[in-house]
C-alpha cells in the first residue's frame, strides 16, 4: 500500500506518515523507504520481464519529462570542467516513458536518469526478437526521441502539430481553423474505426479512402501558404506550418501502415504518473531511489492499462517470489490471475 500511494498516487512519504499517524500506526519516512525498497527486490524479475515483453511490441510510444535526482544533481554541480573531447557532460535529468502495444496488451515503462527517451528506447529494443518485423515508433518531432542504433518505422504525433495551431488561433483565426477542421476529420474517422472495432487493415483502408483526400488537400494548402508568400516563413504561423511540412511523412504514416497511431497521447498520459510524483514529492534522493520508483511506477501503471488491481498484483508478487523468479512471463499484469488460479488449483 505504501508503494501504491507513493508511486501510483504521488503521495510523498511525509504525507503518508501523517496519514498513518492518524490511524495510530506512524511510520518514519526512512522506515517507509526501507519497506518499499525491500519489497522491490522480489519484484525485479517481473519488471525485467516487462521490459522484455515491451520490446516485442508492434507499436512503441516514447517521450520525456524532467526529473530531479539529488545524487546526480550533486555530481553534476561538481563537474565544473568539460571533458577533453568534444562531448560535453550531459546535465539534464529526465524520466522517459515508453509504452508498448501488442495483441491488445499495453505495457508502460519508466526510466529516470541522464538518458533521453530515444536512448532508453534503444535499451528496450535490444531485447527484441530478431525475427520480428521492425516496430512502429510514435513520438513527437524531437531528435532526442529517436533510437540512434536501432531502426524503427517512425510516426510523428498529429496532436503536437495541431496544438501549434490551437495556440495561435486568436492571432490567425481563419488559417488555424482550416488546419484544425482538417484534423477534426481525421480524428472522427479514427474514432469510427475504434467504435466499430475495425481491424488494423480495415482501419487503414478507412483512412486511405476517407482521410487521405483531406490530408492531401491540407498538404497542398500548407505549401501554398509559403510558396505564394501568404504567410511569412519566420512568423509564428509560418513555423507551425513548417513543423507539419518537414514531418509530413511520419505525420501521415497512418495512411500507409496498418496499426500506425495518430498521436502520442498514450505515452503522454503515462508520463502524468511521473509528473504527479515530481509535483508532490519534488525529487528522488538517489539513483537507486529513482530506479525503485521507476519499477513501481511501471508495474502500477501497466496494471491500470490492463484493467487489474495494482494492489492485488503487487501483493501477489510478494506471495509468489519463487515462482516469479522461475517463470516471470506467467506473472505479468494481464495474465497473473490465471497463474494464481492454476497455483491454487494445484495446491
Amino acid at each position: 500500500m505504501i508503494g501504491l500511494l507513493k508511486y501510483g498516487s504521488g503521495l510523498p512519504f511525509n504525507r503518508l506518515g501523517r496519514l498513518q499517524e492518524s490511524c495510530e500506526i506512524p511510520l518514519a519516512a526512512s522506515t517507509q523507504w526501507d519497506i518499499v525498497h525491500a519489497a522491490a527486490v522480489p519484484m525485479a524479475p517481473a519488471f525485467n520481464e516487462l521490459i522484455r515483453q515491451a520490446a516485442q511490441g508492434e507499436v512503441l510510444y516514447n517521450d520525456d519529462t524532467t526529473v530531479r535526482i539529488l545524487q546526480l544533481m550533486g555530481e553534476r554541480a561538481r563537474k565544473t570542467q568539460p571533458p577533453a573531447d568534444d562531448d560535453r557532460v550531459r546535465t539534464g535529468l529526465y524520466t522517459s516513458g515508453v509504452v508498448a502495444t501488442r495483441a491488445g496488451v499495453r505495457i508502460a515503462l519508466f526510466f529516470s536518469g541522464h538518458q533521453h527517451a530515444g536512448e532508453n528506447l534503444s535499451d528496450v529494443l535490444r531485447h527484441r526478437a530478431a525475427q520480428l518485423e521492425t516496430p512502429i515508433q510514435m513520438c513527437d518531432g524531437l531528435a532526442r526521441n529517436l533510437p540512434k542504433e536501432l531502426d524503427t518505422i517512425l510516426a510523428n504525433c498529429l496532436a503536437h502539430g495541431r496544438r501549434n495551431f490551437v495556440e495561435l488561433h486568436d492571432r490567425f483565426p481563419e488559417e488555424c481553423r482550416h488546419v484544425i477542421e482538417a484534423f477534426k476529420v481525421i480524428y472522427h474517422n479514427d474514432k469510427l474505426a475504434r467504435d466499430t472495432k475495425m481491424s488494423a487493415a480495415e482501419r487503414l483502408a478507412l483512412h486511405q479512402t476517407q482521410s487521405k483526400p483531406t490530408m492531401d488537400e491540407l498538404h497542398a494548402w500548407l505549401q501554398r501558404q509559403l510558396t505564394d508568400k501568404l504567410v511569412e516563413r519566420n512568423s509564428a504561423l509560418g513555423e507551425a506550418i513548417n513543423y507539419l511540412l518537414k514531418r509530413w511523412e511520419p505525420l501521415t504514416l497512418f495512411l500507409r501502415k496498418a496499426g500506425a497511431p495518430l498521436d502520442n497521447n498514450l505515452c503522454e498520459r503515462a508520463l502524468k504518473k511521473a509528473i504527479l510524483h515530481r509535483k508532490n514529492s519534488m525529487f528522488y534522493k538517489t539513483r537507486n531511489g529513482a530506479r525503485v520508483g521507476d519499477m513501481y511506477m511501471s508495474l502500477i501503471y501497466t496494471c491500470e492499462l490492463s484493467g487489474v488491481s495494482a494492489f492485488d498484483y503487487l501483493n501477489q508478487l510478494q506471495l509468489h517470489t519463487t515462482e516469479i523468479a522461475k517463470s516471470p512471463d506467467r506473472w505479468m499484469p494481464w495474465n497473473y490471475l490465471e497463474t494464481v488460479n492454476s497455483v491454487s488449483d494445484t495446491a
